[in-house]
């Protein structure tokens, strides 16, 4: 099935239902593959196992934040099958040692709450403790509430989860990253990060629960923020070796949406199947963005369907203002969990 038509599919089966689990609505920009990048063979049917075939990642060491389920657990699998040395994340040891027990290759479980900043900094210190600290990371990791306002720690919960959790993590991971000489970094967003987000996109004066809550475009948000960071740190790290992209893996069916009002899990069980892809689908562009040498170099992009993308219209995913404001806002939010980054 080709992306025009899946995408036909998406909008007329579950039109409710998919602007909440995915960010795909009836309107919004058009995507286009970007020439102007290296482009490869693969596509929106393509596995996690199909982009990596023949590779042996031996000697890779790869960072799987939420491996315990859907496209993190796919993502391990795949990468430990390959020969990576990939170290899952979970909330609790427990369900990250599960995961990485349950796979063929070598896998090393770790634990890591991202609603807490204090875990993502226990995280990267015993990955350095352990000498553990990878050449690739993956922020997979990611929440949808779907319901009322929660906030964690005075911030809105899912900008928390999504967005502010790696960026602790990942700036105490940086210096190890800026020494390997050559590393990745890729950021799983969503389209909601142009199709659902606030209208002037990160509305900074609502992060904590200011205004009027929508989960919709809370969700929008952080998706937002995951697009930006990338781009800010690619920015940063002109230079170094050290690559950061964002990338959609597409609507796919997890449990991402377990907490979802009873209509809405209803649909997605209902056409699901038919509009989304399978965990095997939707991980292959984060492992394809992680790991093909054909992209070796590639930094500051936005992925779909295994290419590199240009989105039209109005949104905020290229703001680089923005995207250095978030900068900012987000060493203030997180400042005491820096010291040492």
């Amino acid at each position: 099935m080709d992306l025009g038509r899946r995408r036909m599919l998406q909008l007329s089966a579950v039109a409710a239902a998919t602007p909440l689990v995915a960010g795909c609505g009836t309107d919004g920009p058009t995507v286009t593959v970007d020439t102007s990048l290296p482009n490869g063979p693969f596509g929106a049917e393509s596995t996690a196992e199909e982009v990596t075939a023949g590779m042996d990642l031996a000697g890779q060491t790869v960072l799987v934040t939420g491996c315990n389920s859907g496209l993190g657990y796919e993502t391990l699998r795949v990468l430990a099958l390959r020969g990576a040395h990939v170290i899952g994340t979970g909330r609790t040891l427990e369900k990250a040692a599960q995961a990485c027990a349950s796979v063929e290759g070598k896998a090393t479980p770790v634990a890591l709450e991202l609603s807490s900043f204090q875990s993502a900094v226990d995280c990267a210190a015993q990955l350095q403790a352990q000498n553990l600290l990878p050449n690739v990371v993956i922020c997979n990791a990611g929440i949808n509430t779907f319901g009322e306002l929660e906030l964690v720690n005075g911030i809105e919960k899912m900008f928390v989860v999504n967005h502010l959790g790696h960026f602790v993590l990942i700036n105490h991971l940086l210096p190890a990253l800026r020494a390997a000489g050559s590393a990745r970094i890729v950021h799983v967003g969503s389209r909601s990060a142009y199709t659902g987000a606030p209208a002037q996109g990160i509305d900074f004066d609502n992060l904590r629960g200011e205004g009027v809550f929508d989960a919709q475009q809370a969700y929008g948000r952080s998706k937002l923020a995951n697009a930006l960071f990338s781009l800010e740190l690619s920015r940063r790290l002109q230079g170094t070796g050290v690559t950061s992209n964002v990338i959609h893996p597409g609507l796919v069916k997890t449990n991402i949406a377990r907490t979802a009002p009873g209509w809405l899990r209803s649909a997605f069980d209902l056409f699901g199947g038919v509009i989304a892809k399978s965990p095997a689908q939707g991980a292959a562009t984060q492992v394809y963005v992680a790991t093909h040498p054909a992209i070796k170099g590639v930094s500051g992009a936005y992925f779909e369907d295994c290419n590199p993308v240009n989105v039209s219209g109005d949104h905020h995913i290229f703001d680089v203002p923005m995207a250095q404001r978030l900068w900012a806002v987000s060493e203030e939010m997180t400042a005491p969990y820096l010291q040492g980054a």
